[in-house]
C-alpha cells in the first residue's frame, strides 16, 4: 500500500473516498480516530488514504481530474 493523500480536511477525505469507491479502487483510510484519541484537540494529525501500488497511478489520475492534485504531496515534484 502506498500513500495517495494526507490531509486533515474531512470534506477532501470524503470526496477522495467517494472517487475511489466509484472507480472500484480499493483503499485504506488511516489515522481516522487519532483526533478522537487525543480529545479532538489535534487537528494537525492528518488522515491518510492508501492504495495498492497496482492502483496508484489510476488513483493519482482521479485526483488530477478532480483538481485535487495540489492536496497531495506527490504533486509537488515527485
Amino acid at each position: 500500500m502506498e500513500e495517495l493523500i494526507k490531509t486533515n480536511n474531512p470534506v477532501t477525505l470524503s470526496f477522495v473516498e467517494a472517487l475511489l469507491k466509484d472507480a472500484g479502487i480499493p483503499y485504506q483510510s488511516l489515522d481516522h480516530n487519532m483526533s478522537t484519541l487525543y480529545g479532538n484537540t489535534l487537528n494537525s494529525i492528518a488522515r491518510r488514504i492508501l492504495v495498492d501500488s497496482d492502483y496508484l497511478e489510476r488513483a493519482r489520475q482521479l485526483l488530477r481530474d478532480a483538481d485535487l492534485e495540489k492536496e497531495a504531496d506527490w504533486s509537488l515534484g515527485e
